[in-house]
């Protein structure tokens, strides 16, 4: 019952703040927004402990992987709802405008869409939940309601319709594979029934989904959405696109796998995870060496890593890909809150804008820095550790020349995001837009805590967190 309560709570607060339009209620609706965070993340935690009572079978159930996905999800969305109280009262007062009386809603909304993805095993709400995350999202995209907003908004909603329409093609062929079988449209049903699928549409079946969610998930070649939204939509909001997203399309395309997986089809599966991993890593590599803006360099990073969380399962490196999971959302949410800070300061998203950060906004280029280190993969962040232990693996299931073609393509990508970085947070201190701007301390607590998370990672591992891993990889025949 649970989780239920955890879709229900963030639907009840946004529908209550639709009704609440008056710009000096605004501190109410902002109040809701916490409020929600607070009770998600305690329900989330709540899931933890043995004997709770937490499915509502057969429609929603918290199995390992679910989990995972919805506390990573939880806290982001919590760090984000304490940020953006000081962000948007910073931007209210740089623009003498209140905060869109929709923005708490959708948010709102957009939880409880991606909390209905982590917690159903149902194939059809699955996908209803992550359509729900595209119609929500848009919105908060087009939050500053400028041209290059509306733009995003509407590619995004193009291309991900287009994607999602595909999914449920996808769908409707795993429902024709299973014909005569008794299978209801359940993960668990069909991995019961699997030796009864037909093979050959349950193959295309996976292509399709694949395809379909990975154009939200933001892999290659129908990642061209991701860049623009990322890059205009609010910095709380690009931080869960990002970090929290991404993961819930990923995990939809999980759930077709583990049907693969008990049908015998899983090096059908794994061969293009690799093939769509690489070819997003490729595409990433290119993109990220030209770059004139941060966020949208942030957005083709993201790029990167679904190619790298996706190769980890064709490669067979599943506990390891899961942490990688964890490790990039924390990693790309401490960054994309981190630039919200700078283009706070300086005005622009301009690259060339950007320089001296360390001089100018000391802890805000430290923070930036340590985010940046920690997304190329360098020590002694958590993403190297998952990283090295991916390649590891793949190594060692004789994937040779995918791993010769990721370690290619990681190379190419940290030389040319370090330039970037470093290149803006050193060199001649510049004045900022804003004259002695610092940022709150509302502002950076949740970046410490990020930033504190992914050093701790990345220097020891704690017992119960393999021991979830392990628990959640054995789901995909996947284990330490």
């Amino acid at each position: 019952m649970i989780a239920l309560g955890l879709i229900i709570i963030p639907l009840l607060l946004g529908t209550f703040c639709l009704f609440i339009r008056k710009e000096t209620q605004r501190q109410l609706r902002r109040q809701m927004l916490l409020t929600a965070a607070l009770l998600h993340f305690a329900g989330t935690v709540w899931l933890f402990f043995p004997g709770t009572p937490g499915n509502l079978p057969p429609l929603l159930v918290v199995d390992k992987p679910g989990h995972l996905i919805l506390t990573v999800t939880s806290v982001l969305f919590l760090l984000a709802a304490i940020y953006g109280r000081g962000y948007f009262q910073l931007e209210s007062n740089l623009s003498r405008q209140g905060v869109s009386s929709f923005y708490v809603p959708c948010t709102l909304f957009f939880l409880a869409a991606m909390t209905l993805t982590a917690v159903t095993p149902h194939l059809a709400l699955l996908w209803v939940g992550i359509e729900a995350t595209t119609l929500a999202s848009a919105p908060l995209i087009y939050y500053h309601h400028h041209r290059e907003g509306l733009e995003a908004a509407w590619k995004y909603l193009l291309i991900c319709s287009v994607g999602i329409a595909l999914a449920l093609l996808g769908i409707f062929l795993l429902a024709a594979a299973s014909r005569g079988s008794g299978a209801e449209l359940t993960v668990d049903s069909m991995v019961q029934q699997a030796s009864l699928l037909n093979v050959h549409w349950l193959r295309i079946a996976f292509l399709l989904v694949l395809v379909g969610f990975g154009t939200k998930m933001g892999l290659a070649p129908l990642h061209n959405w991701l860049p623009d939204a990322h890059s205009e939509a609010p910095s709380p909001v690009s931080a869960l696109l990002s970090g929290a997203l991404l993961n819930c399309a990923f995990l939809g395309i999980l759930r077709f796998y583990q049907i693969c997986l008990a049908a015998g089809q899983g090096p059908f599966a794994q061969r293009l995870f690799i093939f769509f991993g690489l070819l997003s890593m490729a595409v990433a590599a290119i993109f990220i060496t030209g770059q004139r803006e941060y966020k949208r360099m942030l957005a083709y990073s993201s790029i990167e890593h679904m190619g790298i969380l996706t190769l980890s399962f064709g490669v067979g490196a599943v506990p390891w890909g899961l942490l990688h999971l964890i490790n990039h959302s924390f990693s790309k949410a401490l960054l994309f809150l981190t630039a919200g800070q700078i283009l706070s300061g300086y005005q622009s998203k301009r690259i060339t804008e950007v320089r001296g950060l360390l001089r100018t906004l000391p802890l805000t280029g430290i923070l930036f820095l340590a985010g940046g280190m920690a997304i190329m993969g360098s020590p002694p962040f958590s993403p190297f550790v998952s990283e090295f232990l991916i390649l590891r693996d793949g190594w060692a299931h004789g994937s040779w020349v995918a791993m010769v073609l990721y370690l290619l393509f990681l190379g190419i990508i940290f030389v040319s995001m370090s330039r970037i970085i470093l290149h803006m947070v050193h060199g001649e201190k510049q004045s900022l837009a804003i004259p002695n701007w610092r940022p709150s301390p509302i502002l950076v607590f949740p970046c410490l805590i990020l930033a504190s998370g992914i050093l701790l990672m990345g220097i020891y591992l704690p017992a119960p967190l393999l021991e979830f891993l392990a628990s959640a990889a054995a789901q995909f025949r996947g284990g330490l």
